[in-house]
């Protein structure tokens, strides 16, 4: 059905269910993407948030690695966040060793920038390109963007200045979790994206 796109969301690991009810909840159909065969068959992919070394070894061992990676680099508008957004940067600092990412953000992320589970917060968060209201944002050992690229957009700082939301050309990450708060904003401009990338 015309603008009614074909989004994945990678579902390794993390908060999959998540972000797929949200997906459908916006008119989306969404694909359980797990093997080569269903990346193959969407239009745009979410990676969700959960552990971004687990979701980077499973991601190896079903041979999904090389095809994100290709898709990626051949334009597939995708999302991360969380985990997410460290699997989409170029650069990941205090990784564990031997990890990986697939890339395709000119930016350096920090993992678990603000310490373990239990220093997880929410707060309220200004994001000119959403205008009003601010985003409920809720960090769970949350990364953080230490370096950007010159073509890469910053949506959204800390009071501190810290970068927690950023875009570059079809790419889209935040440090936070939208989806857990019934944010839908984000989600509604990766779908933009999907649809403008479509054609439809």
């Amino acid at each position: 059905m015309a603008g009614r796109p074909t989004v994945g969301v990678l579902a390794l690991q993390g908060d999959v269910r998540e972000h797929a009810a949200l997906l459908a909840g916006l008119g989306a159909d969404v694909v359980l993407v797990r093997r080569p065969e269903e990346l193959a068959a969407v239009s745009g992919l979410v990676i969700p948030g959960g552990e971004s070394s687990v979701i980077d070894k499973l991601s190896r061992n079903f041979g999904m690695q090389e095809p994100i990676r290709a898709a990626i680099s051949a334009g597939l508008p995708a999302y991360g966040t969380c985990a997410g957004l460290i699997l989409l940067a170029d650069e990941v600092l205090d990784g564990i060793d031997g990890q990986q990412s697939f890339g395709g953000m000119d930016i350096a992320v920090r993992r678990n920038a603000f310490g373990r589970q239990t220093e997880s917060f929410e707060m309220s968060l200004d994001v000119p390109v959403l205008g009003e209201p601010p985003v409920h944002a809720t960090f769970i050992r949350a990364p953080i963007v230490e370096r950007v690229g010159p073509d890469v957009e910053v949506l959204a700082t800390l009071p501190d200045g810290g970068i927690v939301a950023v875009q570059h050309g079809s790419l889209l990450g935040t440090s936070f979790h939208p989806e857990v708060d019934g944010e839908t904003r984000f989600h509604e401009m990766f779908l933009e994206r999907v649809r403008d990338r479509s054609g439809r």
